[in-house]
């Protein structure tokens, strides 16, 4: 991938460490409503969307038959946060707790697999020539799936600044 990505992934990632690094179990577990998740339950999906992701991704470099599709204003999409955009079954968090440390390590794996992948791509415009189906975007081609990564992350960074806000209040 080129630099401006890789500074976005380490960028979001390092905004939502900041967003969870001191909370308490309690406050990362800690649901503002029985239809809101908690804070934890929002890093888990960001695993679960890395992953899959990750597993997307692959797929696509080893799709022969892939013949390359318009391109989406993925930033459009997934940063305006007035569209709810409901998770895909597979990617839907556990609703047993977290603590923070599990969550930073999960995190941490997710991307390293993500990082693994990129790296072991020798020609990169591979990337924007071929494309898999997004259960929420449709048909995107791969590099579009890696912005994807750091555009979802940090909507959900925005989501839990409000949850925390939420649960300050609420305290």
């Amino acid at each position: 991938m080129n630099e401006f990505v890789n500074d976005k992934l380490d960028e979001t990632r390092t905004n939502l460490v900041k967003e969870i690094t001191l909370l308490s179990n309690a406050q990362f577990n800690c649901k503002p409503a029985m239809d809101v998740w908690s804070i934890a339950q929002v890093c888990h999906h960001l695993v679960l969307v890395e992953e899959s992701s990750v597993k997307a991704i692959a797929w696509g470099l080893r799709e022969i038959d892939n013949t390359q599709k318009e391109r989406k204003n993925v930033q459009l999409i997934l940063l305006d946060r007035t569209k709810k955009i409901k998770a895909p079954k597979i990617v839907e968090p556990d609703v047993e707790p977290f603590e923070v440390k599990q969550i930073m390590d999960l995190l941490n794996d997710s991307r390293t697999k993500l990082m693994t992948l990129l790296s072991s791509i020798e020609d990169k415009s591979i990337l924007t020539e071929r494309s898999v189906r997004h259960p929420a975007l449709g048909e995107l081609p791969l590099d579009q799936w890696v912005e994807q990564i750091y555009l979802h992350e940090q909507r959900h960074t925005e989501q839990i600044q409000e949850i925390k806000l939420l649960l300050v209040a609420g305290h």
